[in-house]
């Protein structure tokens, strides 16, 4: 289990490798003396203590906790786009496996101190590195990741069931607004992952930490 962090509006988020989803439910019944289902939501017998269950990409028409275990066992292809200023991962992964990856670098120039015309000048240096970045990367999703979309694969069954991105959300945008995108944007999940700098080592462990079920327990 992944340490808690608090939740805006009140609670904590915990997140829970599928492995361990069972166990993990079945201390919250022990602790709770029991406690009542409503979809993939339980409520504690002892004192109301509520946890709700968020399924992993790719598993969103999923209804109740006995269908989330079920479709676990079937872990749905994800694609991966993790994007920051100076680098990009993208990949697919089936399970925790990499089945298809690529990572760059690029150069975008930090913010200076610079005052006036100087600081001006560097501005628009920046915006043009940041966008051409967001260009060089949009050609790296399209390349790595289209083969996988859903009417385009060749195979219906290698074909990615939803995009997890990284990193930094602004870039993540930019990247996914080129209209070649559109059918993986279609698929983007809501949940952005936080990365450090893309590397291969981050994008295999992006894969492993989108297949977590996110739990939000109040209090």
């Amino acid at each position: 289990m992944v340490k808690p962090r608090p939740a805006a509006g009140g609670g904590r988020w915990v997140e829970i490798s599928p492995e361990r989803l069972r166990g993990w439910l079945d201390g919250f019944y022990g602790r709770h003396d029991g406690a009542t289902e409503d979809g993939l939501t339980l409520t504690g017998a002892s004192n109301g203590d509520r946890a709700t269950l968020h399924p992993p990409p790719g598993l969103d028409a999923v209804a109740d906790i006995d269908a989330l275990l079920a479709a676990l066992t079937r872990p749905p292809r994800l694609g991966l786009l993790l994007v920051r200023r100076g680098a990009v991962a993208v990949g697919v992964a089936d399970g925790t496996k990499l089945v298809a990856s690529k990572v760059d670098r690029h150069y975008v120039q930090g913010r200076t101190a610079a005052g006036g015309w100087s600081q001006q000048r560097y501005a628009r240096r920046r915006d043009n590195q940041a966008d051409a970045a967001a260009g060089r990367t949009a050609d790296l999703a399209a390349r790595v990741l289209l083969p996988y979309a859903p009417g385009t694969a060749t195979d219906p069954d290698t074909a990615i069931r939803a995009l997890v991105c990284g990193g930094d959300r602004g870039m993540v945008d930019a990247v996914l607004a080129d209209r070649r995108l559109e059918p993986l944007a279609a698929l983007r999940h809501p949940h952005l992952l936080e990365v450090a700098e893309p590397r291969l080592a981050v994008l295999e462990a992006a894969a492993v930490t989108a297949r977590r079920v996110r739990i939000h327990l109040v209090p």
